[in-house]
């Protein structure tokens, strides 16, 4: 055992003594651990009565912020080879010496995570999570292989109690080979680990498991993916990988190889891997026996139940629902994604009666007010509007820092809360939030039939024909239950400071006319025109645009959404519409405005 400790010792100073230009990095770019840092033990304490989510972002903030043993920084070399067309390659990758780790070298717990999470620490640390053949070869290569160690199956299994039980088996076989491999020699055998697989590209929404080798190398797990994104029990880890390996004595990113098809062969045996990750932001769903409640709480407002989702990519979402008393089973839910306007909070798109000297943003749209006051008017179905707010408070910011299928999983993952009524989704957005509604528009092959409404409050800037016509036509004219409300004002007409700010075409008055337009070769409009208010309509109604004329140069940006805009675009096309209140006049929900933000 100590030869082998010591031939492996002298390969691995080989390796580490090549010139830098030749080699990738070796050390995980993590800050030095703080002297107050938990311990392993100490940690598991922390967490322990978390839920898997807060659970997975306690174990990334810890490990990101340095929490983690220093025998883990510095990655192992393992070495592969294939042969392609009579060639053979030779690669070399780098691996963590054992999985993700929090606490000090004397007390660490092998900490478990989603492969969401999996994902995000890998995309800040410069790692990939390895495939089933890297898997193999880490085990091949590991000095130290230490035998599986398995619990019997229970629902505590995906406990951190259960968890710390298998930590501290791993922990007693580890330790008594430390003699003989100190800690930083490469470990296998005593977990399964989250891989990546082609297979993956099928089954965005399932978590891929691998490995838990016996002592004659065969493993416990077969690749295996009958498990939901979710899923994460005590057996189960994450190992990092360095993204930049060593090929026939050049570095390639992983990602290269494992899209090349001669040299793919040398990490997988699945052939090419085209997207070798995760999503990072999965929404943890709510347990099936448990009712929508479960994670709600009343926040004191007119009887109201919210729940607030934090996403790990900048995401806020705030979702605002009737009490449970009033929210009838045998009926649908009509579930309105409100896109926030730029600079806006959540807070202030809902609004509260304004006091002397308070932010004038709190008075501007009053969709809380607008939606109690649709509750009262709408009764066969359950309004539940989810607020969405980007960090940046601006959403074209938001989108160019990340793709759009994530506006895609995140109404997805929304959805899902209310998965046990009858659920239609309505889109809505004001200002920039309307850049939200083009980018779901843009992930998805056609808008799904569940999309019920899509309502632009002075949101349409970036319409795009080209992208954009056809989807829109062809979901409208798939059923007369999809509705579509545009409200603009002359804004190229607009002055702030005696300037304008928005060319004629560039503005939502000249995008509202270019989508008009496209529309017109499709559907029959007609037309009238109240008090300067533009009105076209077609499909029994179901299509409507509200172009306000602007001959005085002002700035109705917001005015178009206070009075009554929010109401209209939720009610256009319906019985309903007209009934009680005036768009562009008095507030009809003003006694449905909250004194104070809970």
């Amino acid at each position: 055992m100590r030869i082998e400790h010591r031939i492996y010792m002298r390969l691995l100073t080989v390796f580490l003594s090549l010139p830098a230009a030749s080699i990738p990095a070796q050390n995980l770019a993590l800050p030095p651990r703080s002297t107050n840092a938990p311990d392993g033990n100490a940690f598991v304490k922390q967490i322990s009565a978390l839920d898997p989510a807060e659970r997975d972002q306690e174990i990334e903030s810890a490990f990101l912020a340095g929490d983690a043993p220093d025998f883990l920084r510095n990655f192992c070399p393992v070495t592969v080879t294939n042969t392609t067309d009579g060639i053979t390659n030779v690669g070399t990758f780098f691996v963590a010496p054992d999985y993700i780790a929090i606490g000090s070298d004397t007390n660490y717990f092998l900490a478990p995570v989603s492969p969401g999470a999996a994902q995000r620490l890998a995309d800040n640390l410069g790692c990939i999570l390895p495939t089933r053949r890297m898997v193999d070869a880490i085990y091949a290569a590991a000095p130290v292989k230490l035998p599986p160690s398995s619990i019997p199956p229970s629902a505590a299994m995906t406990t951190v109690p259960v968890f710390a039980q298998h930590n501290q088996t791993i922990w007693a076989q580890r330790m008594a080979l430390t003699n003989s491999f100190p800690l930083g020699a490469l470990v296998a055998g005593h977990k399964k680990d989250v891989v990546i697989s082609a297979r993956l590209a099928g089954l965005t929404n399932r978590v891929a498991i691998y490995g838990w080798h016996r002592t004659n190398g065969v493993p416990i797990q077969p690749l295996f993916l009958g498990h939901a994104w979710w899923w994460v029990d005590y057996s189960q880890c994450t190992r990092l990988v360095s993204d930049t390996m060593l090929v026939n004595g050049r570095k390639e990113p992983v990602a290269d190889v494992l899209a090349d098809p001669r040299l793919c062969g040398l990490i997988s045996d699945e052939g090419v891997v085209k997207n070798p990750s995760y999503p990072t932001n999965f929404i943890w769903p709510e347990k099936i026996d448990l009712p929508w409640p479960q994670k709600f709480s009343s926040n004191g407002s007119f009887g109201e139940w919210t729940r607030e989702i934090q996403l790990p990519d900048d995401v806020r979402v705030m979702i605002n629902a009737p009490a449970p008393e009033k929210f009838p089973t045998n009926q649908p839910v009509e579930l309105v994604f409100y896109a926030l306007p730029n600079g806006n909070t959540i807070e202030q798109t809902i609004g509260k009666k304004l006091q002397p000297g308070e932010d004038w943003h709190f008075n501007i749209q009053h969709i809380g007010a607008q939606t109690r006051w649709l509750r009262q008017m709408v009764t066969n179905r359950t309004i539940v509007v989810a607020y969405l707010e980007a960090k940046t408070r601006s959403w074209p910011a938001w989108r160019k820092q990340h793709p759009d299928r994530r506006i895609a999983e995140i109404v997805n993952g929304v959805r899902g809360i209310f998965s046990a009524n009858q659920t239609e989704i309505v889109l809505a957005s004001h200002s920039g939030g309307g850049s939200f509604i083009f980018g779901y528009l843009n992930a998805v092959d056609k808008i799904p039939a569940s999309v019920r409404r899509i309502a632009f409050l002075d949101s349409d800037y970036e319409y795009d024909s080209t992208l954009h016509e056809e989807k829109i036509k062809t979901w409208l004219a798939a059923s007369g239950e999809h509705h579509l409300c545009v409200l603009a004002y002359q804004d190229y007409l607009a002055l702030y400071n005696g300037k304008s700010f928005v060319s004629e075409t560039g503005g939502t008055w000249g995008r509202s006319e270019a989508m008009l337009n496209d529309l017109r070769s499709q559907f029959a409009f007609t037309s009238q025109t109240n008090s300067g208010l533009e009105i076209y309509s077609a499909a029994n109604g179901r299509i409507e645009f509200l172009l306000k004329e602007n001959p005085d140069h002002k700035v109705l940006h917001s005015v178009q959404v206070a009075q009554n805009g929010f109401i209209q675009a939720m009610l256009s096309g319906t019985p309903d519409e007209g009934q009680g209140y005036e768009y562009l006049g008095e507030r009809a929900y003003t006694n449905w405005v909250q004194t104070a933000i809970p």
